[in-house]
């Protein structure tokens, strides 16, 4: 298979090259066996790169990791092109069309005075879209592999669509009290622990929501104080 060496590449050139890396005969001997399954920790490990060099700001590390997240939509892309069932042009086609569905303030005749107004448009007709007609729909339809302290944060903010206690600050608190009470009293003749320590969290989470504090991001900084509190400990 040709492929011209060039100074600049666009898109269409990695779309070429990553047919001609999978191409059976003449492609490279790892990439053409990856499969959807073996490289899924990849694209989880891009995403988180590309979240550290937002964290860091650093741009050019911005630009290379952001490459390396097209990569991967690339790969997945051209394993499901090579089956036959879609390829990048349909992939782009339907991101471009939920854009314009769900943005009617800017592509039709809706409002949306504010961010809040265009995110509820948007949730709005993401839920008509898709058929969730409850609240336990809609948290179900959370993905499982979210980091849990996120994937939780999403649960309680879609059930809560439907249950006004977990809009409540004060129930918020009460039910982690009650979670740690369980844990002080139970955790070391109990066969539920596990039970016991996931409620503390999921109740402690939901503090964090009510206050307008993300428990992944906070849980994170904390990692980084206890990691400085170590070193200088260490110093002395």
């Amino acid at each position: 298979m040709d492929f011209t060496v060039k100074d600049h590449y666009d898109l269409q050139d990695l779309l070429a090259i990553v047919r001609l890396l999978r191409d059976p005969a003449e492609g490279c001997p790892w990439d053409k066996v990856q499969t959807h399954q073996s490289i899924r920790r990849n694209f989880i490990e891009e995403t988180y790169e590309v979240c550290d060099a937002i964290d860091q700001n650093d741009v050019a590390g911005l630009r290379e990791e952001l490459g390396d997240v097209l990569l991967q939509v690339a790969l997945h892309t051209q394993m499901e092109q090579e089956q036959g069932h879609f390829d990048f042009g349909d992939v782009a086609d339907d991101i471009c069309q939920k854009l314009v569905l769900r943005h009617p303030h800017i592509f039709g005749s809706a409002k949306a005075g504010d961010g809040s107004q265009a995110l509820d448009n948007w949730e709005a007709i993401k839920k008509q879209s898709k058929g969730v007609t409850s609240a336990a729909q809609h948290a179900a339809a959370v993905p499982h592999c979210l980091p849990a302290l996120m994937r939780a944060k999403k649960v309680q903010k879609r059930l809560a669509e439907e249950d006004s206690a977990l809009k409540d600050r004060g129930q918020a608190i009460s039910s982690l009290k009650n979670a740690v009470d369980c844990l002080d009293k139970d955790l070391q003749n109990c066969d539920n622990r596990e039970e016991l320590i996931g409620d503390a969290l999921y109740a402690l989470v939901s503090v964090a929501r009510l206050a307008g504090a993300d428990a992944e991001e906070v849980l994170g900084f904390t990692c980084d104080r206890a990691i400085s509190r170590h070193a200088q400990r260490q110093q002395k």
